[in-house]
């Protein structure tokens, strides 16, 4: 799952809050912003590897969604082992 944030300095918290209750699915969190001259970007994107539950993936999908908080663009993908 592929989380591009909005108003990332507003957000993180909120985001933060939602990632640790489906922390037991997560199984690598990566998160990205840019940095300009010292400053920090107000866009981030988070890389989630989910595991377990594929209801759960779609809760978790469904509640950043509905999140009003959070602003973001998510993409779901499947990578299989050849």
């Amino acid at each position: 799952m592929v989380l591009l944030l909005g108003k990332r300095m507003e957000s993180a918290v909120k985001l933060q809050k939602v990632l640790t209750e489906y922390g037991c699915y997560i199984k690598t969190r990566l998160g990205l912003h840019e940095i300009v001259d010292a400053s920090c970007s107000g866009v981030g994107m988070v890389i989630l590897e989910l595991v377990g539950d594929k209801e759960k993936h779609g809760e978790l999908y469904n509640t950043l969604k509905k999140a009003s908080c959070v602003s973001v663009d998510i993409q779901m993908m499947t990578i299989e082992n050849c």
